[in-house]
């Protein structure tokens, strides 16, 4: 089998500088880079960082979406993989023909409704599927004796539980206390992570995020959900009294912290990302509601698209709302305290939420066809990849 070469001149791909000068060497592999966060990823660095390679490996499974990474693939510098990250042949051939020292690890089963439902999906991919990739990356990079590199982790604040309403945000050294089977799932394989960086000594690094939304956000997810119900006046469903706090972080202030983390940050830690932006879920879909329902007045296109929505006849979006019963082991309230990424390498949230949610919703107004065809599931009919 191939070695890695140490030497900066015969790595394939680019160099990423920071703003200090380090260099890490390499192409990027980003798993799960049609998934939304990983889809919103591959945009931010492409755009801010335009010479550097990357390699998208995604299985496409039900939250995987070809079709957002269209404009990426006709990028020379990107190439997307058809691939399970359970597939450790597969994982070791890319990290070896691509040359790769830093591997973004986004895929996951990510839907805490589903986990519950079935949560065998959630144990394979999240822990047997980051361990695989785990062992890839040793054979490749400590077995091959490559010392730039780095495996960077993206996790979850539902590791840690939940909050009461008078309990300060969650920190790094917050005890794991997972109440749903996928968030026990992401805080195992945060385990396996920290154990491959203390045992072998790959250089690891983790972020736990809050609730993340923006641009290409499967309609399963509350803020997607409630846009694309209220457009075709379908009901807004509430668990519960709809008291449930969440942080709420614009997806690209995620990248930017993932940014930071990969050229700042240091090999063991781990940093929680958050926007300092508690909502009650009943808060945050009445809030979207005027919001729509403001879009409308005096739009006679947007009227004439979705003649339905209560806003296209004057009535409010709030009347679709729905109290359901609650889920089992649902968490009352997330918070992040992004206290130590701050400090440590210059973290804070560039979007407000008034700013994050009018992009938010401006791009899922104008992009109609891509929500349309996840609803209708045509959107599963591109699964073909470019790389033998």
């Amino acid at each position: 089998m191939a070695e890695f070469r140490n030497d900066a001149g015969s790595l394939a791909g680019s160099t990423q500088k920071n703003v200090e000068g380090v260099d890490i060497m390499g192409a990027m592999l980003v798993t799960g880079g049609a998934g939304f966060i990983g889809t919103n990823f591959i945009y931010y660095w492409l755009k801010n960082h335009p010479e550097d390679k990357i390699i998208i490996l995604d299985a496409l499974t039900y939250a995987g979406n070809r079709h957002s990474l269209e404009d990426a693939e006709k990028q020379d510098n990107c190439t997307f993989v058809h691939g399970d990250i359970l597939d450790q042949e597969l994982v070791e051939k890319l990290l070896i023909d691509h040359q790769i020292q830093t591997i973004v690890h986004f895929a996951a089963e990510s839907h805490v409704d589903r986990s519950i439902l079935g949560p065998d999906a959630f144990i394979n991919t999240n822990i047997v599927g980051t361990h695989t990739l785990l062992k890839a990356a040793k054979k490749m990079w400590i077995d091959g004796n490559v010392e730039n590199h780095r495996f960077h982790h993206i996790s979850t604040d539902e590791v840690y539980g939940t909050l009461t309403p008078d309990e300060p945000p969650f920190v790094e050294t917050n005890a794991y206390l997972p109440n749903s089977p996928y968030a026990a799932s992401k805080a195992s394989s945060d385990h396996l992570i920290r154990a491959y960086h203390e045992t072998y000594g790959l250089k690891t690094t983790i972020s736990n995020c809050s609730n993340n939304y923006g641009p290409f956000q499967f309609p399963e997810k509350l803020i997607p959900l409630i846009i694309v119900n209220i457009l075709d006046n379908k009901p807004l469903p509430i668990y519960g009294d709809g008291c449930q706090i969440r942080d709420w972080l614009y997806v690209d202030d995620h990248n930017f912290g993932v940014d930071l983390i990969l050229h700042k940050g240091t090999p063991g830690e781990t940093y929680n990302i958050g926007g300092n932006n508690e909502w009650k879920n009943i808060d945050i879909i009445r809030h979207v509601c005027d919001l729509l329902d403001q879009q409308f007045k005096g739009d006679a296109g947007l009227k004439k698209r979705f003649p339905d929505s209560p806003a296209a006849k004057g009535q409010s979006s709030q009347s679709l709302i729905t109290f359901v019963k609650d889920r089992a082991g649902h968490d009352r309230r997330y918070a992040i305290n992004p206290a130590k990424i701050s400090a440590a390498i210059g973290f804070s949230p560039r979007e407000t939420f008034p700013s994050g949610i009018e992009k938010t919703l401006t791009w899922f107004l104008s992009n109609e066809k891509w929500w349309r065809n996840i609803m209708d599931n045509t959107y599963r009919n591109w699964i073909s990849s470019n790389y033998v």
